[in-house]
């Protein structure tokens, strides 16, 4: 059952939904159309069929289907966002903390909802409001697992987020491939993989400029 039907369920009928909860609802109806349709090709009458309102309610909401659009992308890149850092701070052994990033990464893409494809895979990356909201996005996760490297290499801010782009680049696109291949490797056991390649890399930094390497523990 979707997050609407569950939605419609729930709700005593006869009964108009708050304004938030339809906002919510509008939005779910949405990413459903999107992610089966694409942009390009979904129609705000699709949407509103799917949602189980009237186009003019859809309108209260949203002006029209690249303000839709937009809302959603700003939902899932906060999500994203968020998810990487819950992983950075999870532990601070270095060896895990790599784990639980690129364990982020599978889970996003891993989602029934499908909303990495919004953010990886859209359709609409030619308009200027989505290409600087994906671009952000993948800044600020990079960023964040920069922040951690500078602080325990010694490295400088640029070769840190330098560090940081490939490391989030290279879990975002192995993770999406993992996804469409239907590779039958288990979630846990393809993170491990690509964990143990990231940190044969990254664990040769030293921790200062003068101390040794990473131990394996990542202290």
């Amino acid at each position: 059952m979707s997050a609407i039907e569950q939605t419609e369920a729930a709700r005593p009928r006869g009964t108009r939904l708050p304004r938030r909860a339809r906002r919510n609802q509008l939005l779910g109806a949405a990413q459903e159309v999107f992610v089966a349709q694409g942009y390009h090709s979904a129609a705000m009458d699709d949407i509103a069929e799917r949602a189980g309102v009237s186009k003019p309610v859809l309108y209260q909401h949203f002006p029209g289907k690249l303000e839709l659009y937009l809302a959603l992308l700003d939902q899932h890149c906060e999500a994203l966002l968020q998810s990487v850092r819950t992983a950075l701070a999870s532990t601070t052994d270095n060896k895990l903390r790599v784990a639980a990033t690129m364990d982020a990464y599978f889970a996003y893409v891993e989602d029934e909802g499908g909303a990495f494809r919004l953010v990886f895979e859209s359709d609409l990356t030619n308009e200027p409001a989505v290409r600087e909201r994906v671009d952000r996005v993948s800044l600020q996760c990079a960023e964040a697992i920069s922040e951690v490297i500078a602080e325990d290499t010694g490295l400088s801010k640029d070769e840190s987020m330098l560090l940081a782009v490939g490391l989030g680049g290279v879990s975002q696109v192995v993770a999406r491939y993992w996804l469409s291949s239907e590779s039958p490797i288990p979630r846990d056991t393809a993170v491990s993989l690509l964990t143990s390649l990231a940190w044969r890399g990254i664990a040769g930094f030293p921790l200062h400029p003068a101390d040794g390497q990473l131990s394996a523990e990542g202290h």
